[in-house]
This record gives C-alpha cells, structure tokens and sequence, in this order.
C-alpha cells in the first residue's frame, strides 16, 4: 500500500480536536436547520455526531441565531463553528456565545477594522478563524484584476489578503479554504496556497450536487488533494442529508488509508463468470455489518480469476465458485462454505476478529 506523505501544517484546537501538525484529518459538516430553531439544530447535530461527524458549522444569519449557540452547545458533544457573511458583529455575538471556531469570508465581511474587533475577542479565547473563500464571493477588486471571472489566482490573492491582516494584528490561529465549483481551479488554488503558508487547510468542492453528482465531484477534488498530502479537514457540500455527507468524506479518507472508519469492503462488479447471486450476497453482507467499528477489510469476489488474490490480501473474503465460495482468513483458505450458508458463516467469522 502507498503511502500519503501529508504536508505539514501549524496546529489549530477547535474546542477539543486538532487540526493540523499531524492529526487526523478531521470531517465536518453543516446543519441545514434554522440555528434559532435550537431543537431541530441540536437532533440534527445528534444524528451527525451518531454518523461520525467530528466538527459542525451552523449558519448564523441573525443575532437570534449567534444568541442559540450558547443553548446548543449545552446540549451536543462536538465543536461547533459560525458560519457568519456580512455582519461582523454577528461573529462578536457568536464569541460571547461561547463558539469553538469562526467562518468568515474576506469577500463580504467588511474592513479592517471590523476584522480587529474580531480578533481582539477571539484572540484570547483560543478561538481558530477560518478564512474561507469561495468562488462566488471573491471581492470585486480582486475579480476586477481578472477580468470579472473567479480564478485560482484570485482565491489565493483573496485568501492571502485576509490571512495578512490578521497577521499585522498578530493572530494566526487561522485555518484557510477555497471552495469552488470549478475542481481544476479549487484544485490549483489549493495546490498554490499549500506552498505559500502552513496554516491548516480545510478542504472542500462547493455547491457539488445532490447525493450522486456531488459525490463523484468531491471525491475527484478532495481525493486528488489528499492523495498528494494536502488537506487537513474536509467538509463534503451535499444537496443532501447532511448525514450523507459524513458517509462520503468518511468513505474517501478511508480509500486513502488516511482514517479508519470500520469496514473497508472489496466487492466484485461481477461478470459471466460469477456463478454465485453476488449482488444479492454483497447487499445482505453489508446490512448485516451495517453496526459494526471494526477497522478491517472484507473480499466479497465472485469468481477464481481475481477472487483469490483480492480475498487473501483482506482480512477476510470470500471467492465464489458454482454453487459455492472459498473462504478466506487474513491469507489462508480455511474452507469451502454452500452459497445459501455464506452471508450467516461470514459474519460468524468476521464476529470473531479481534
């Protein structure tokens, strides 16, 4: 297995987890409720923290919803984050709140001044600021010097020009994105920025898609900057439950070998020479895994010309034959098992790991 050698970064605390210097790549997400709404914000949070999200982002669009941060925090386990555009006071507001981290976007937020008042209450709180550019939000100065279209050049500069404000004010607990649409420029943007600076970076294509689209456009994006090292924390943009979200970034970090998220399956896309119902078998193996942690690799192959290699490779897997399946234990065959006998013999089998 190759490894990923990952950039190296400064580290920021949000709350309780660390971001950057080594830890793991952290996954987030963002609640589509109305913050205010604090019951629905806080089962929302629920359900992604039972998913395994990590660190969560709330929209905070009013004073109402910087005033609920403080009832939300009181009642989930993972460190939350404002989402603040246009207002700086709305992110004054969320710090008295007591937040882990702030968003906000060079583009909208206002002068210099407003970002000092920010800083100088944020600063000796330990709260993290992340400068978080998008495409569609550059500042118009900046597009100007582009001819009016969003380019990687310009997130950068865009990025850059905050990231040295807050520098002159002597704070650089800073997180960086750059989100966009466009996955070769996100791409470039990110590749550029990670040899200017070595503030952690926050990984993300915006505004992908719904579940299926989205998906695919994230995993390119993110999976291309994750594979050469770069990227500390991501936060996969659904038109989706947000729970789908957590599922995706957990399943591209674990394709990388960069976290473990309980099962990694292997699965045949079977062909003419399957001679075992595979798809059926692969469904009911995985619903009948669906609870379980463990950080292991599970072969589900339909035939003898790849089935053997990929099922001695995994902790365990099975081959198909007619009628039949070898069954495979950490790279030793140790029987031969009926098709109707399979999925109930493999999840025997895989209880018994340690």
């Amino acid at each position: 297995m190759g490894n990923i050698i990952r950039r190296q970064s400064s580290k920021v605390m949000v709350g309780n987890v660390q971001i950057g210097d080594g830890a793991d790549i952290t996954v987030q997400s963002m609640t589509n409720t109305f913050t205010k709404d604090v019951k629905s914000t806080v089962a929302q949070i629920l359900q992604l923290e039972e998913a395994g999200c990590e660190i969560i982002r709330v929209a905070v669009a009013d004073n109402e919803d910087a005033e609920a941060i403080k009832e939300i925090k009181k009642q989930i386990h993972i460190p939350i984050v404002a989402d603040v555009h246009f207002d700086y006071r709305l992110a004054l507001k969320s710090i008295e709140s007591g937040i882990d981290k702030l968003r906000i976007n060079p583009g909208n937020i206002g002068s210099r001044d407003r970002v000092k008042k920010v800083v100088e209450q944020a600063k000796p709180r330990n709260i993290p600021i992340r400068i978080g550019v998008n495409a569609g939000s550059i500042h118009k100065e900046i597009l100007k010097k582009h001819n009016g279209v969003p380019t990687s050049e310009g997130m950068v500069e865009s990025a850059l020009e905050h990231v040295h404000i807050l520098e002159d004010l002597d704070y650089n607990n800073i997180v960086i994105s750059m989100k966009g649409t466009d996955i070769k420029m996100t791409i470039d943007a990110y590749k550029s920025m990670a040899q200017k600076v070595n503030y952690p970076l926050h990984l993300g294509i915006t505004h992908a898609g719904a579940l299926f689209e989205g998906s695919i456009r994230s995993a390119i994006g993110v999976g291309s900057l994750l594979t050469d090292g770069i990227g500390d924390t991501i936060r996969i943009s659904l038109t989706d439950d947000p729970r789908e979200e957590v599922k995706v970034a957990k399943e591209i970090l674990k394709s990388l070998n960069l976290r473990n998220f309980g099962i990694n399956y292997i699965t045949c896309p079977t062909c003419g020479r399957t001679k075992i119902q595979l798809i059926e078998l692969a469904a009911k193996i995985q619903e009948g895994l669906k609870n379980i942690d463990k950080p292991i690799t599970v072969a589900i192959m339909g035939c003898a010309v790849n089935g053997p290699g990929e099922a001695r490779q995994a902790d365990i897997g099975i081959a198909g034959g007619k009628g039949e399946a070898l069954l495979f234990k950490r790279g030793e065959i140790t029987g031969k098992v009926k098709e109707e006998d399979i999925v109930k013999r493999l999840l025997e089998e895989i209880d018994k790991l340690s």
